[in-house]
């Protein structure tokens, strides 16, 4: 028998209420939202796409973990450029089953981007909250051009106007595990993006 859990909506700056949820076991049938295979012809076309534009530029990509490392590991292996790796951790605060609001930046980059061209990846965007914050923050430090790649697009969720020039795949609202994606810690090593349902199933 799988077993509820609950947990905020997915974007680590979120406002959204907990819902309840049913815990997949990967040993039962699943509903498969995004196969492998949708993913890798994703983030291939990402790839050309931003080969194309950085094309004799070196590019610093950074990630915004947890979420991003499966993706930003795939993306990176085919992009034929000069590419610099870096990683951030963001948090957001509040009680019970409600966030502030309140972004803050856990671990800050390990290198100066002054004068360099960036492209944040990030797993979903979702309200944009987080994000926003993430993207004022880099501005400050000025460089060359700033961009976003996301493997997931939920613009129905969007709190904030937010240009994300980089998208795999969009998506209507739902709540979704796998390739890094977790639920309470869990399911990020699923090769596929699976969607959770309600207990009523909808």
């Amino acid at each position: 028998m799988p077993y509820t859990d609950t947990r905020r909506s997915r974007d680590s700056g979120d406002n959204g209420n907990a819902r309840t949820i049913v815990r997949i076991d990967v040993t039962m049938n699943k509903t498969i939202l995004f196969s492998r295979q949708a993913i890798e012809e994703a983030i291939t076309e990402l790839a050309r796409r931003i080969n194309a534009d950085y094309r004799g530029r070196p590019l610093v990509v950074v990630g915004i973990l947890k979420g991003s490392f499966v993706f930003l590991a795939d993306l990176i292996r085919k992009l034929d450029l000069d590419v610099t790796v870096d990683f951030v951790v963001l948090g957001s605060y509040g009680s019970g089953t409600t966030t502030s609001g309140e972004v803050k930046m856990l671990k800050d980059l390990s290198a100066p981007i002054e004068g360099k061209d960036v492209l944040v990846v990030e797993d979903i965007v979702d309200t944009g909250v987080t994000l926003t914050f993430f993207m004022d923050t880099l501005r400050r430090r000025r460089p060359a051009s700033l961009a976003i790649c996301a493997l997931i697009d939920k613009k129905a969720r969007r709190e904030v106007q937010i240009d994300v020039q980089y998208v795999g795949i969009e998506m209507e609202d739902g709540f979704i595990v796998g390739y890094g994606i977790d639920c309470n810690e869990q399911y990020r090593n699923l090769p596929d993006i699976w969607v959770l349902r309600d207990e009523d199933g909808s």
